[in-house]
C-alpha cells in the first residue's frame, strides 16, 4: 500500500496554505484507500467546503499530501461538475438539462430563474447570493423539471414555486 507522502508542517503553495484540519481530513481519507489517489475527490471537496470552491493553488497541495502529480489532481477536478474551480455565490443552484428534465420544462424554469435572478447560467448575483449552473442530471428523472439549491432537491419544479424556494436560501 503506497503511504501519502508525510510532511511536518502544513502544506503551501504559492499563498495558498491548506488548513491543518483539512490537511488531517485529507491523511485520513487517503489511509482508507490501497492507491491514495482514490481520495482525490474527497480531498477536492475538503478545500471546496472551507473555501466555496477549489482555487488553482489548491491543486499541487492535494496532490503533494496524496503523492499523486498535480496532473491527477487537476484532471479529477475539472472533470466533476460539483467541484467548483471558481468563486461561487453562498447557494449554488444546479438546473438539470437532462433529457427527461428538458422534456417537462427544465429550459422554461431556467429562464424564469434567469430572469427572477437576474444572471445567466454560470453567473452569480451581484450580492453574492446565488450561482446559477446547469448539470446533465439530477437523478430526479421522476420528478422534473428538477432543480439543486446546495445541497436540497426539488422537483417538479414550477416557475410560481421559485420565488418561494428561493427564500429559504438568505
Amino acid at each position: 500500500m503506497m503511504e501519502p507522502t508525510p510532511t511536518p508542517q502544513t502544506i503551501t503553495t504559492d499563498g495558498f496554505r491548506l488548513h491543518p484540519e483539512d490537511e488531517a481530513a485529507m491523511r485520513a481519507e487517503a489511509s482508507h484507500y490501497e492507491q491514495p489517489q482514490a481520495a482525490c475527490i474527497e480531498a477536492l471537496k475538503i478545500v471546496q467546503r472551507r473555501h466555496g470552491w477549489v482555487p488553482d493553488d489548491a491543486i499541487p497541495a492535494i496532490a503533494r499530501i496524496l503523492g499523486v502529480g498535480p496532473a491527477s489532481v487537476e484532471g479529477v477536478a475539472t472533470f466533476y461538475s460539483l467541484i467548483f474551480r471558481q468563486p461561487v455565490g453562498r447557494h449554488v443552484i444546479l438546473v438539470c438539462d437532462s433529457s427527461s428534465c428538458f422534456l417537462t420544462g427544465s429550459d422554461q424554469l431556467r429562464e424564469a430563474l434567469s430572469e427572477r435572478l437576474g444572471i445567466g447560467l454560470g453567473q452569480t448575483t451581484a450580492d453574492g447570493r446565488f450561482t446559477l449552473l446547469p448539470v446533465c442530471c439530477l437523478g430526479a428523472c421522476d420528478g422534473g423539471p428538477a432543480l439543486m439549491i446546495d445541497d436540497d432537491v426539488y422537483g417538479p419544479v414550477g416557475a410560481e414555486e421559485l420565488a418561494g424556494l428561493l427564500e429559504g436560501y438568505p
